[in-house]
């Protein structure tokens, strides 16, 4: 663990957490931390109220937001996250939420339908790769079943109007398919709002993937080595250029943290950290988090910008 200065990786009921936006600056500030952000998946919309909390506690409070990248590579497919952290008066630029909302909103909706029905047309469509479809599959399809569509929804328009068996549709979306999307928005996404705002752009988790045996923390994300091989290209201002590493986290060992730590140093990078938190048991609040050193310079780079 790095100190006690600051939880940068929490999540509320506006995403996927227990706990409302009001309810973390609540437990943040009674842990006695400096300064705690909140990071809900691909949503800024708690905010304001962690916020309001964070003011009347007198505890520091950065604005932030995980997003959900994803990957369709030969060595990967899946998902990366980057944490996004801006300063408090950006909330109020709508111009600065506008283009993040609109950079989010390309991982999942109908952004992701359509990248997921495209994928399947290239690969077992009629003039596929490997032809299973005995004519394209359309959006439409998919769109007639739900407005916030899910790989539900593909099944059953996969079954119901193509008239495909279970293992076939399986083969066709399940996460081993070469057809596979995942959510999260391409980086050419996200990347206009790194390089055009004042943000601090964090890769989360880099090491959770490596981690031996189970983790609550360790999901399905990649090992290491596969983001070792991703980092030229987050590197890359062009790409995507990210601004620090989140070296701190309960799912990195203590060796891949100090190697986290060399990379942020070699590299030039902040050290941000976070425990990830959602729950008040499986994954915690506080089990891991910055030093002052780390937060002061988050801080400085964050009114800089």
């Amino acid at each position: 663990m790095a100190g006690h200065a600051a939880d940068l990786h929490l999540h509320s009921t506006a995403s996927d957490g227990d706990r409302t936006p009001a309810e973390v600056a609540g437990e943040a500030a009674s842990l006695g931390l400096r300064a705690f952000s909140l990071t809900d998946h691909d949503t800024i919309a708690g905010l304001a109220e962690a916020r309001q909390v964070a003011d009347v506690a007198g505890i520091t409070f950065i604005p932030g937001v995980e997003v959900t990248m994803r990957f369709t590579r030969e060595c990967f497919t899946g998902s990366l996250h980057l944490l996004v952290y801006f300063a408090r008066e950006m909330m109020e630029d709508p111009d600065f939420t506008g283009a993040l909302k609109e950079a989010v909103s390309k991982g999942r909706g109908s952004h992701l339908v359509a990248a997921r029905v495209r994928r399947i047309n290239r690969v077992f469509g009629p003039d596929g790769k490997t032809p299973v479809l005995s004519r394209p599959l359309r959006d439409e399809e998919i769109h007639d079943y739900a407005d916030n569509a899910t790989r539900r929804h593909f099944a059953m328009a996969l079954t119901q109007r193509h008239g495909l068996e279970k293992d076939q549709v399986s083969r066709l979306i399940g996460n081993d398919s070469p057809a596979y999307v995942p959510s999260g928005v391409d980086m050419r996404h996200i990347r206009p709002v790194i390089a055009g705002w004042p943000v601090v752009a964090s890769l989360a988790h880099p090491a959770a993937g490596s981690f031996p045996g189970e983790s609550h923390y360790k999901e399905v994300l990649p090992p290491l080595a596969t983001v070792e091989r991703l980092m030229p290209e987050f590197l890359d201002p062009e790409v995507l250029g990210i601004h620090a590493l989140e070296a701190h986290y309960p799912g990195h060992t203590p060796k891949h943290e100090r190697l986290l730590l060399d990379w942020a140093r070699e590299l030039g990078l902040l050290v941000t950290g976070g425990s990830d938190a959602h729950d008040a048991t499986q994954r915690p609040m506080g089990a891991a988090d910055v030093d002052d050193g780390e937060l002061d310079a988050l801080l400085t780079r964050l009114r800089r910008e």
